[in-house]
């Protein structure tokens, strides 16, 4: 199978779509769009590594997911509407069975969100999956530089999850089997973030400020703190962490996975006091967390304390 004939088994019915957005589809050199009045389009770009961000024999089905759901997470943190995406697949071999399950991997994704892959490129070489998201606006973006003095700190769903999983994939291999219920619901939040589109839809009439936490909480906060030119303070207690995790690592290391591992693709937010409620009883089904108070200054702080030390988020080359 060649690299056309590839594309056009695998990935070609991902792109199928009646939308009046596209002028072309897949099929030839570049998609044409017109975009609709009023609407701004955001784009964001993430690329996964084996070796780097999952493990040689990684579900494939499951590393799909995990890898467009991630890149849709910048769109929910933008409060953008998901319109198609487009990807750049590095193979060091063809497996159809493995395609297979990639695409159907990818396919959850395209129907629930009504979003189509629209074009890409595919090669030989080290396994690498880059996603290019794109999705509309029709309002003033949520960004990380509005953040007031006297804002709510929040965030949602729960944090540390994703972090605590990482052990459980060298030491299972990726298998199910022996895995406890705990151990089996944080490889179920590793590998199937929910990119939070309808919570950033909701944000763009109340909140301040928005990000995605991809590396961490502290880290993510210390760019709203930088952007607003602001202080964030933080409160250990409020963090939000799911049962499981407490069972299985314990308050304290809980607290710290909650703090500083990436990959939860929650979103971590500013909000003024007034605007809460109403935001709340707008998404009833998801859990929002109060975790802090915006203040005058800079950096972030943690329990009246300085967290400098303590932003241990993910970087490359370090």
């Amino acid at each position: 199978m060649n690299e056309f004939q590839l594309i056009e088994r695998f990935f070609s019915p991902l792109g199928q779509t009646d939308n009046e957005l596209f002028v072309t589809g897949n099929g030839d050199d570049c998609t044409v769009l017109t975009l609709p009045a009023g609407a701004s389009l955001c784009c964001s770009i993430d690329t996964m590594v084996e070796g780097v961000h999952f493990l040689k024999g990684a579900p494939a089905d499951r590393l799909a997911y995990r890898s467009l759901a991630g890149a849709m997470s910048d769109l929910a943190a933008m409060g953008a509407s998901p319109a198609f995406f487009t990807l750049a697949l590095t193979l060091p071999e063809v497996n159809e069975a493995w395609l297979a399950r990639f695409a159907a991997g990818l396919k959850k994704l395209v129907d629930a969100y009504n979003f189509p892959l629209l074009g890409g490129d595919t090669t030989k070489g080290p396994l690498c999956i880059s996603i290019q998201v794109h999705g509309l606006l029709y309002a003033a973006p949520l960004l990380r530089s509005g953040a007031q003095a006297g804002d709510i700190i929040a965030v949602s769903g729960t944090l540390g999850d994703a972090g605590a999983a990482l052990s459980l994939l060298e030491k299972f291999n990726m298998k199910s089997s022996g895995l406890s219920q705990e151990e089996q619901y944080l490889l179920e939040r590793y590998y199937s973030p929910s990119p939070r589109i309808a919570l950033g839809q909701a944000l763009l009439s109340c909140a301040s400020s928005c990000i995605d936490i991809s590396d961490g909480l502290l880290a993510e906060a210390a760019h709203i703190a930088k952007a607003s030119s602001v202080a964030l303070s933080l409160d250990s207690d409020k963090l939000p962490v799911s049962s499981e995790l407490l069972f299985l690592k314990g308050k304290e290391r809980a607290r710290e996975l909650a703090l500083s591992a990436g990959d939860d693709y929650e979103l971590l937010f500013t909000l003024a006091p007034e605007k809460w409620e109403v935001l709340v009883a707008g998404v009833p089904e998801l859990r929002l967390s109060q975790i802090g108070v915006v203040q005058a200054g800079e950096g972030v702080f943690l329990d009246g304390l300085r967290a400098q030390n303590l932003l241990k988020g993910y970087q490359h080359f370090e």
